[in-house]
């Protein structure tokens, strides 16, 4: 019984629960920067570069079927192994936008962190006097 009782909180924790919604959240978020990636970034620098698909580079690694299209999606259809890095290029791309953007939003939280800390609270006034006769004997 004391397990379940342990379990139960350790489940219902802050810091888990926190973990969850995080967790859901960054799903969510990953969905967008793939869309970013996959549909505005990737066709401009595919542009820049001469229209060139990302998406769709690749290199056979075996042979290709006569009847199977030119094509990344149906040499796949067709179980002909394809070392797909155009995929690969914009997964990184996705990656390293994702880690840029997290590390701003790390960046931004510390900041407001380090100014909503209260500063220390003052001397008292007791120990002032004690260490300015302290200082005034060290002296002498």
């Amino acid at each position: 019984m004391s397990f379940l009782k342990e379990f139960r909180e350790f489940a219902v924790k802050g810091n888990v629960i926190d973990l969850a919604v995080g967790v859901i959240i960054g799903g969510a978020f990953g969905k967008i920067v793939e869309s970013l990636v996959g549909d505005i970034i990737m066709p401009i620098v595919g542009l820049v570069f001469g229209r060139l698909d990302f998406s769709n580079l690749y290199i056979l690694l075996g042979p290709k079927p006569p009847n199977v299209a030119d094509t990344l999606v149906e040499l796949k259809k067709a179980n002909v192994p394809v070392l797909a890095y155009g995929n690969f290029i914009t997964v990184a791309v996705n990656f390293a936008i994702l880690a840029f953007i997290i590390f701003l939003m790390v960046k931004q939280i510390n900041r407001l962190r380090k100014t909503q800390e209260a500063p220390p609270p003052a001397t008292p006034e007791d120990i002032v006097l004690l260490r300015e006769i302290r200082d005034s004997l060290k002296q002498r």
